[in-house]
């Protein structure tokens, strides 16, 4: 099978890193993958939440947005509506727990990592996406505190991405690396948050159209592992 774009049924999209894009973050980049733009930058604060302080550990914590025009139809700022958009808030939170999963909050004392994840342009995966250009982002950021002494050894345990797998809506097909045009018509889809060895981190799925066999879940699994080391390959 050929999909739309071209590519075969266990093919990632093309993935573009393009580091450095904020002077004033201590780690940036513009992930693409596909047609997906993610816009992503780590700064560091020297203060935790008020739950940990007095603790001598760190934080971390993401914000996640669509910019206005990344979507077909645009999405209005929060900011103008007042309010936080639900989804938003969910991916935000996502973003930060698998992060936490990865960094040892022991290594930098009490301040707060911040990674903000701005969607440029959605095409399909963007909680995925957001995911791996934050760790892309946060690995230029350890390399530079290292440089500069700011910390004494890497804050990071190990390597984190995700990727999305789809069972194609006859349920017999699996997809890698889902398009918003699959997304809209697959039969049942995952999210795999996994480390570069392939330990869960996050999963999350559901069926569209009918029930998903422990065969073919497995399938979409060991597809998903290929996907994930092939990403940190190219984010570490």
């Amino acid at each position: 099978m050929t999909r739309a774009d071209g590519r075969r049924p266990d093919q990632l999209r093309q993935i573009r890193i393009t580091p450095h894009i904020f002077e004033y973050a201590d780690g940036s980049v513009l992930f693409e993958q596909g047609k997906t733009k993610i816009l992503c930058a780590v700064t560091r604060s020297k203060d935790v939440p008020s739950f940990m302080r007095g603790k001598g550990v760190g934080w971390l914590t993401a914000e996640y947005a669509l910019l206005p025009a990344s979507t077909p139809t645009r999405s209005p700022r929060e900011a103008v509506l007042g309010k936080r958009n639900g989804r938003v808030v969910e991916i935000s939170r996502l973003i930060g727990r698998v992060l936490r999963c990865v960094v040892n909050l022991q290594t930098f004392g009490e301040h707060t990592i911040t990674i903000d994840c701005d969607v440029l342009q959605a095409d399909g995966s963007t909680r995925c996406a957001a995911i791996c250009a934050a760790q892309a982002a946060l690995n230029f950021a350890n390399t530079r505190w290292l440089e500069a002494e700011v910390i004494a050894e890497s804050i990071l345990t190990t390597q984190v991405a995700a990727v999305s797998v789809g069972l194609e809506d006859h349920g017999e097909m699996v997809l890698l690396d889902l398009d918003a045009q699959e997304d809209n018509g697959i039969g049942g889809d995952f999210n795999f948050v996994l480390t570069r060895d392939n330990s869960i981190v996050e999963i999350q799925g559901t069926a569209e159209t009918g029930a998903i066999s422990w065969q073919k879940f497995d399938e979409m699994r060991e597809l998903a592992f290929a996907g994930v080391r092939e990403i940190c390959a190219r984010i570490e």
